[in-house]
């Protein structure tokens, strides 16, 4: 896992050609809105989590961010320990977030 801010995160997502962008925030908090392309899964389902983030890919690279930053980080480790290799945690989280934002 690395921890990336927000200039990086940006930075390093628009040159990957094998990213993926997961957030992992609740419900309502996606209603807020949500970085474009990412697909939500609530790191608060517990084991559901775990069992929708063992049918992703292993190769990709994943940029996980939340509301601040903490559950985010707790992901990529989760995921880190599930084999996932590359791991990027936004620092700063969605409330820092100064990009492109879509609604779902």
């Amino acid at each position: 896992m690395a921890d990336l801010t927000q200039d990086q995160w940006k930075t390093q997502l628009e040159n990957d050609k094998n990213a993926f962008i997961l957030d992992v925030r609740t419900e309502g908090e996606v209603a807020e809105g949500i970085i474009p392309n990412a697909k939500n899964i609530d790191i608060y389902k517990g084991q559901g989590f775990i069992y929708e983030v063992e049918e992703l890919d292993k190769e990709k690279n994943y940029y996980v961010y939340c509301k601040a930053g903490g559950r985010s980080a707790q992901a990529c480790a989760v995921m880190n320990q599930l084999g996932f290799k590359n791991t990027y945690n936004l620092v700063g989280g969605f409330s820092e977030w100064n990009g492109e934002i879509a609604s779902i």
